[in-house]
């Protein structure tokens, strides 16, 4: 994707393919993962139904997202969209404008839903990996969906 020319900061998790036809307007800062099946749309194609003498109408506009960013599975991201530093985007959310600091958004239009201290303090309670050490993958999988039903029925 660095070849196309999508800007990746360090240490990011792109599990896909970025879904795009203007790779060079999208840019990701440190540390972001994004899950697979994600698009990013930096245009809007709907301006060739706009004729004139002049023409066809276009809009390109860039994607900006932060550093410490989790974009979940089958987001959309529209043009113009900057997500702020230490976003959650949910699965299956279009994302249709900017994304402040530290905010949890889901959602059609993805709207906020946490805020960053919120979730932060959220996340303490999950299993550790110092919790994990000697224990294969399987194995810690499986470990934490146990626990997690158990909580569920409890």
């Amino acid at each position: 994707m660095r070849a196309l020319g999508v800007q990746i900061g360090a240490g990011c998790r792109i599990l896909s393919d970025i879904i795009t036809s203007e790779p060079w307007l999208i840019s990701v800062g440190d540390r972001v993962t994004i899950s697979s099946g994600v698009t990013f749309i930096t245009h809007d194609g709907s301006g060739w139904l706009y004729r004139d003498e002049r023409g066809r109408r276009y809009r390109f506009a860039p994607i900006r997202v932060g550093s410490d960013v989790f974009i979940g599975a089958g987001v959309t991201v529209l043009p113009g969209v900057q997500i702020g530093d230490r976003c959650v985007v949910g699965a299956g959310s279009v994302v249709t404008a900017s994304v402040p600091d530290g905010t949890i958004v889901a959602g059609v239009p993805a709207r906020p839903i946490k805020d960053w201290p919120e979730f932060h303090a959220g996340l303490a309670a999950w299993p550790a990996e110092a919790d994990m050490v000697g224990e294969t993958y399987r194995q810690r999988v499986d470990s934490i969906a146990e626990g997690f039903q158990v909580n569920k029925s409890a």
